[in-house]
């Protein structure tokens, strides 16, 4: 396995977390976390970035994008899931 995989899961979660906490102190709303998360996605998968990138580097980039929008769904929802089962879901998704 690729040592930065545990780190990046961890960082997700940091952020999640973070996220989560903005939301909850009234900062951002949910919703505008959400809104502008999905903004970037597009970018991220329309190679705006690099667009020499090939499709798999482009869903790569858009994961965590995904990630965090999902996170930030359950959160709104009063869960907590774990990054497994957010990974997962943004595997049936896309």
């Amino acid at each position: 396995m690729n040592t930065a995989n545990p780190q990046l899961e961890g960082l997700y979660l940091a952020l999640s977390a973070i996220l989560t906490r903005l939301a909850d102190k009234g900062v951002l709303s949910h919703q505008e976390l959400r809104e502008t998360l999905a903004a970037t996605e597009p970018l991220a998968l329309s190679g705006g970035v690099l667009p020499s990138d090939s499709d798999a580097h482009r869903k790569a980039m858009a994961f965590p994008i995904r990630l965090l929008i999902l996170a930030s769904e359950a959160a709104e929802r009063g869960e907590t899931p774990d990054f497994r089962s957010l990974a997962r879901e943004v595997g049936q998704t896309s």
